[in-house]
């Protein structure tokens, strides 16, 4: 998983998977959810992110993964 900010247009890209998109659906303003050809979720883009998001923390809980700190 990928968190991917674009601050030139204040967009939030979180990708879930390495596959295509194949289909986007936007479930509420500003928030489209994009499948793959089998319907499974690869990635969630937020439009307006600081106005819809705490941006300045990150809060990883029980997951079984390496954190790595990347600076902008």
């Amino acid at each position: 998983m990928k968190l991917n900010y674009y601050p030139e247009t204040d967009s939030l890209y979180i990708d879930l998977s390495e596959k295509d998109s194949a289909d986007s659906i936007e479930i509420s303003e500003g928030v489209v959810v994009d499948y793959d050809s089998s319907g499974n979720i690869v990635g969630i883009d937020i439009d307006n992110a600081s106005t819809k998001l705490d941006l300045k923390e990150l809060v990883l809980s029980k997951l079984p993964v390496e954190t790595q700190k990347l600076s902008a």
